[in-house]
């Protein structure tokens, strides 16, 4: 099979394309800009062109017939090739239709890890845990590793683990052999519009699932009652040595799904777990007394800045809202109790992506008017320099947000 990849330097897309090589199918793509993972592809032997005006997609289906043309979420529906794939008669899909083929096709049992907060960190840990075991593994993470690419086909796997977004109602193109929900909060109003649609979809996705493990709190949220369920209660969150209540809630769900396969044993699962080193943009330490993360939902802002107060006795935070789409959702979640673990809190504009141009933007001082230790800034060099007195005062500083922060944080120790 040929496959064409709309957008192939991107984290969600050229990863899948690594698994497509390895899994023996022929590849080719494009993107618009050059990347690491472009260059990466390129070294496989991967044609990818800047070209994107469908002229490139032509020539490559004139010299050999491509059978599937895969493209990102973020491509709009008038884009040229997206029109000339449809002009040629070529197979369209979006990444996950295209990803479930692989799973069928290969045979293998589908992990996929699901919830509004700590999918990444939970698929980390039960890649990472595996290999640790020596079982062979293919799999899919929405993030940078620190031991190993971020997505991979091995032919003698019999388990394909997938970090299993519900953007898009992407999850719902797939039934897993076992998934596991980590947690869940209305979100993603753009794609649900009501929480009534998001709920709906978690109980679709529990009831496409040969069996579930979750929480309790969350089954009730849903309002779920499934026979396949296994769900747990609070006080069965094991004593992991990981900092964070939410990464040891996160281990326990991983530590749960290897007892539910019947792979290794449970102290040799929860000693290597303790050993996780974690994925990229999740509390991840980019120097002395500076950390990144992605959290931009009120219950994951509180979950880091948890985990940072067990670190430190002094956590100052810099935070870029995501989208203001979901800031008109969420803005009255933000309150002091969702900001008490920090001392100080920057909070800067909220970096727009995928806007509904229908809606006011929601200004910092409208969002941050029930946050008291709130100081309304911009991502400058005047914050700069006060994240930095932090930094020297012995203050660990927490760069939070889906955005532009986490570049501009990296751009600024490099």
């Amino acid at each position: 099979m040929r496959v064409y990849f709309s957008g192939i330097g991107g984290v969600g897309i050229g990863p899948l394309a690594e698994i497509a090589i390895d899994a023996g199918y022929q590849i080719s793509g494009s993107d618009p800009h050059e990347s690491l993972m472009t260059r990466e592809l390129h070294e496989r032997g991967v044609i990818v062109s800047n070209d994107q005006s469908g002229e490139f997609l032509k020539s490559q289906h004139n010299q050999q017939p491509i059978d599937w043309f895969v493209y990102t979420a973020a491509l709009p529906l008038n884009h040229p090739e997206l029109r000339a794939a449809d002009a040629l008669g070529i197979r369209i899909s979006k990444r996950d239709e295209f990803l479930a083929h692989i799973i069928a096709e290969k045979q293998l049992k589908l992990i996929a890890v699901a919830g509004t907060h700590g999918k990444t960190s939970t698929t980390g840990m039960l890649v990472w845990t595996l290999k640790q075991l020596g079982v062979p593994i293919s799999y899919l993470v929405g993030t940078t590793l620190s031991f190993g690419s971020s997505g991979k086909f091995d032919p003698s796997s019999d388990y394909f683990v997938y970090e299993c977004d519900e953007f898009d109602r992407n999850f719902l193109s797939y039934s897993p052999y076992l998934s596991v929900i980590t947690s869940i909060d209305y979100d993603h109003p753009d794609t649900y519009p009501t929480e009534d649609e998001y709920k709906s979809a978690f109980r679709q996705f529990g009831n496409q699932s040969a069996a579930t493990i979750l929480w309790q709190n969350d089954a009730d949220y849903l309002h779920l009652n499934m026979n396949n369920a296994w769900v747990l209660q609070q006080d069965e969150v094991l004593p992991f040595q990981l900092a964070g209540a939410h990464n040891r809630r996160n281990g326990t769900l991983a530590l749960k799904a290897l007892e539910r396969l019947g792979i290794g044993e449970k102290q040799t699962n929860q000693d290597f777990l303790e050993q996780f080193p974690g994925t990229r943009r999740r509390f991840e330490k980019l120097a002395d007394n500076l950390y990144s993360d992605y959290g931009h939902h009120p219950v994951e802002i509180a979950a880091s800045l948890q985990m940072a107060r067990e670190l430190s006795d002094h956590v100052v935070l810099v935070y870029q809202p995501h989208q203001n789409v979901r800031q008109h959702e969420i803005r009255e979640q933000y309150t002091d109790d969702i900001f008490d673990d920090a001392e100080e809190v920057f909070w800067v504009d909220t970096y727009l992506s995928r806007e509904d141009p229908s809606l006011p933007i929601l200004t910092s001082e409208e969002l941050a008017a029930s946050v008291s230790n709130a100081a309304i800034s911009h991502l400058d060099d005047s914050l700069w320099g006060k994240i930095q007195a932090h930094r020297e005062a012995g203050h660990l500083v927490l760069c939070m947000g889906a955005g532009s922060i986490d570049d501009w944080t990296r751009t600024r120790i490099s």
